[in-house]
């Protein structure tokens, strides 16, 4: 495994245990300790993620293109619902998550043996997956606009312009069909340009 995929897989494995610690630690103190406490509950679980990772992340590295895809799939999930929270909602920025899921997707295909037919098949599943994880993200964020009282005010202070109702839906399907569109394409990119790149470098590397 080479230093590129090492220092991606590492740090898509190593993030998991401790933003999932330090955020376990952070809600479950809000019922029973004071404001001024929660943070070292926080920061608690914050360094039990870090343990984890000290005892397996080096395990879950070198495993990795072994492991079966449910796992890779509840990772995507995980970073998924991850950055809906951090973008109060905006599913925008999920797009991103296709190219950390090409470059793994293509590295696993190469390491695997698989071909260029193989590949763009698996690029498709690839995308189906993450296309039908961003609807459910777009759903829920229309659905949090939609029933939201403010968002027609919200978006006049925004951008000083009368929003009527109608045109907030239609930004919510045009954008959304935007988005999903570009997902596809950008996940299927992404697993592509990997495989090549993997490809090259096993070729290189046979010629030296």
């Amino acid at each position: 495994m080479r230093k590129s995929e090492i220092v991606t897989i590492g740090f898509l494995f190593g993030a998991v245990p401790i933003i999932s610690c330090f955020l376990t630690g952070w809600w479950i103190s809000i019922p029973f300790v004071p404001e001024s406490r929660i943070f070292l509950y926080a920061l608690a679980g914050f360094l039990v993620g870090v343990i984890i990772d000290i005892l397996f992340l080096r395990t879950w590295i070198h495993t990795a293109y072994s492991m079966k895809p449910i796992v890779w799939m509840m990772i995507y999930l995980f970073y998924s619902f991850g950055m809906f929270g951090s973008f109060m909602g905006v599913p925008v920025f999920n797009i991103a998550l296709a190219l950390p899921a090409g470059f793994f997707i293509g590295g696993w295909l190469v390491y695997n043996g698989a071909d260029s037919t193989r590949m763009k098949k698996a690029a498709r599943y690839s995308a189906l997956f993450t296309t039908i994880v961003l609807a459910f993200i777009c759903a829920a964020s229309a659905t949090i606009a939609l029933i939201s009282t403010s968002t027609t005010s919200d978006l006049q202070g925004m951008f000083g312009l009368r929003i009527t109702h109608g045109m907030i839906v239609g930004v919510i399907l045009g954008g959304g069909i935007f988005i999903l569109t570009l997902q596809w394409w950008l996940t299927i990119w992404s697993v592509q340009l990997a495989y090549r790149y993997f490809v090259s470098l096993n070729s290189a590397k046979r010629v030296f």
